[in-house]
């Protein structure tokens, strides 16, 4: 059977690239090969910069009341395509139904978002602020924003974190997609053309390696760069391109705790637990990979914790039934496999393997099973670096105080969650996490779209986050203009050195 070889989106248009690299697109489930992408060309990625570049100035100058109405219509575009996107996007990835549709809703809600942006984006203006002088600050476009987009949420991250906000405000975009998972950001775009009706260039997509992305980093017509990805990727990306002047903001890797104190609800903190160190197979930076629980109810805690694993139901990513599905592909499966293993030679304590799980009639799916690796310290590398699979690691403290130590010690600080009855150890862990999205009694504190995603330490670079008014402020420039109009007698008057703008009591 003959392999589908995608396109590449320049000014609205879909191109065939002239590359000589393929990258091979697998269903997660199957292990079979059901698309390739081009590798584009540098002249290709600078193609579509400029088809960007080409549409910015009448789409910047489209009114804000227009560009919302259009918004509006696309909001409504994608609640139309729900299932369809939700399909795809497990079969790419491997995410089950549910949180393949997560996924899709994920990006439709800051799509409401952006609607709002005749609000989100007004200024400030004062009159008479000295005699005869206004002042008025104002939110303007940037220019050509570059969006570069990891594997784990193909719909989410480009069409939700990084095109709403851009577009409503009058910026043009180019996506580059993640060569694994491509496929529903490619539908997505189709439908934002075909069906919603934008202007072309607005939105351009590109399918690319390392290599010919350093572009977005250098080209002077890229005014800003928003990246989701590796730590050691991010901080390449956030001092190459802030060194040319370009805003960055690069949401990198994360290891989240959560602190399980004694006085908790034991079987409603392990089922949110479930839910949020194995949701997505683990392939998600806001999931709880590290348990750090009080030793008193330890033992309790890792008997349930793997009872609870070990009901869940493996299977291919679009069987309804199915509560974990597949990783990525064999590369990233290897990689699980290789942390496991190199958690038990550092020491842990194997608790559940996933390793060895076969789906009957999917055996060459990608599936890792529940893992849990206990009696975690310090010294070990499996507690700090992130793994991005359905890998839990446990480590037993003896106080609130010692947990929060050992939890701020991680270089990430993405996420952080407490589970416990008492309101004074819910609010000290507040002050003192250094987690930038903190739960209690919560376990994936994911705001909704209102409000910043707002990791720290080597979790994020760059000075605004995504979404919320951060996202606004972070695709927008201040403009201010002060205005003075003469009258007959302010015209005979000679200007001073402030013009007015500094009056003296």
């Amino acid at each position: 059977m003959s392999v589908k070889k995608m396109k590449y989106c320049v000014g609205g248009e879909w191109l065939e690239s002239k590359t000589e690299k393929w990258m091979d697109v697998t269903d997660s489930s199957t292990g079979e090969v059901i698309a390739q992408v081009p590798c584009c060309t540098a002249d290709e990625v600078e193609a579509a910069i400029a088809a960007a570049d080409a549409a910015f100035p009448e789409w910047s100058m489209t009114s804000i009341s227009k560009r919302t109405q259009m918004m509006f219509k696309w909001r409504n575009v994608l609640v139309e395509h729900l299932d369809e996107l939700t399909v795809l996007c497990a079969k790419e990835l491997g995410k089950n139904l549910a949180e393949a549709k997560g996924d899709i809703l994920k990006a439709i809600e800051p799509t409401e978002l952006a609607c709002a942006t005749p609000f989100t984006s007004q200024g400030v203006a004062s009159l008479q602020v000295t005699t005869g002088f206004d002042t008025a600050s104002y939110r303007v476009p940037l220019g050509v924003v570059a969006g570069i987009v990891p594997f784990n949420f193909p719909a989410m991250i480009p069409w939700g974190w990084m095109v709403p906000l851009a577009i409503a405000t009058g910026n043009t975009v180019v996506l580059k997609a993640a060569s694994y998972t491509p496929l529903t950001s490619m539908r997505i775009m189709e439908l934002f053309y075909e069906e919603a009706g934008f202007p072309k260039g607005v939105v351009n997509l590109v399918t690319c390696s390392r290599n010919e992305s350093e572009l977005f980093l250098t080209d002077p017509r890229v005014k800003a760069v928003t990246f989701v990805g590796s730590t050691s990727i991010g901080k390449h990306i956030y001092s190459v391109a802030a060194a040319h002047g370009k805003r960055v903001q690069a949401q990198c890797e994360a290891k989240n705790h959560a602190l399980v104190l004694e006085d908790c609800d034991l079987e409603s903190a392990t089922n949110a637990i479930i839910n949020s160190t194995y949701g997505c197979a683990g392939m998600r930076c806001m999931a709880l990979p590290v348990i750090v629980v009080q030793e008193s109810v330890a033992d309790k805690f890792v008997a349930l914790l793997k009872k609870k694993a070990q009901a869940l139901k493996i299977g291919c990513a679009y069987d309804p039934e199915t509560q974990l599905g597949p990783v990525v592909n064999t590369k990233h499966k290897e990689s699980v496999c290789n942390w496991i293993q190199k958690g038990i030679d550092e020491g842990a304590e194997l608790v559940l393997d996933g390793r060895d799980v076969v789906v009957p009639g999917f055996e060459n799916g990608y599936f890792v099973g529940p893992t849990i690796l206990d009696k975690v310290t310090p010294e070990m590398t499996i507690g700090d670096r992130e793994i991005f699979g359905p890998v839990t690691v446990i480590k037993r403290v003896k106080t609130f105080e010692e947990g929060v130590a050992v939890m701020n010690a991680n270089p990430f600080a993405n996420g952080s969650v407490i589970f416990t009855q008492s309101g004074y150890y819910a609010r000290q862990f507040e002050m003192l996490t250094d987690g930038g999205m903190v739960g209690i009694n919560v376990g994936i504190p994911v705001p909704s779209a209102y409000f910043p995603f707002s990791g720290n330490k080597d979790s994020f670079y760059g000075d605004q986050h995504v979404l919320g008014l951060d996202g606004v402020r972070f695709y927008t420039r201040a403009k201010t203009v002060t205005k003075h109009w003469y009258d007959e007698h302010s015209a005979k008057k000679a200007v001073d050195t402030w013009e007015g703008t500094v009056e003296r009591v």
